[in-house]
């Protein structure tokens, strides 16, 4: 049995978090341009191209759009989850965006494809965080000791 098993919720949260915006930051070049090692996508009309294909059922108008949303949701997931700010919330989002692109990815690509990049992985990560029982070092855990009469509303 865990002794601390807030250390490893805070662990999940922070790799999660980080993965979220690792993704957001290679689309906007952050991590090398397209064609250089380690990089995805390396600019936004790479993963604006990757949205289609990944979403190959749909029509192909629809990625640009869908390329904004998902960097949206993950950009705001992942700073959420880093910053510990409405986390439940946060990791019930992440679980379900993760879980839209594992069901595409898997339509398009085949059952391998999220496999291979550990979407499932995020898909659970996310949903079990769901269920721990707090957040230490996180701001829900610093405004629960500031208004201990509104522990789980930070908002």
């Amino acid at each position: 049995m865990l002794k601390r098993p807030e250390y490893i919720v805070a662990f999940a949260r922070l790799a999660l978090g980080a993965g979220l915006l690792s993704a957001v930051a290679d689309r906007f070049g952050l991590w090398g341009t397209p064609g250089q090692p380690h990089v995805a996508w390396g600019d936004w009309a790479h993963f604006v191209a990757y949205t289609a294909q990944v979403n190959s059922f749909l029509p192909p108008a629809m990625a640009p759009s869908l390329a904004a949303l998902a960097t949206l949701a993950e950009t705001m997931l992942g700073t959420s989850l880093i910053l510990g700010l409405g986390t439940r919330l946060a990791a019930w989002g992440t679980g379900l965006l993760t879980l839209t692109f594992a069901l595409a990815m898997t339509i398009s690509f085949g059952f391998k494809a999220p496999l291979d990049y550990s979407v499932w992985v995020n898909v659970a990560a996310g949903l079990l965080l769901t269920q721990a029982s707090g957040y230490s070092w996180s701001l829900d855990a610093w405004w629960a000791n500031q208004h201990p009469q509104r522990p789980y509303s930070i908002f």
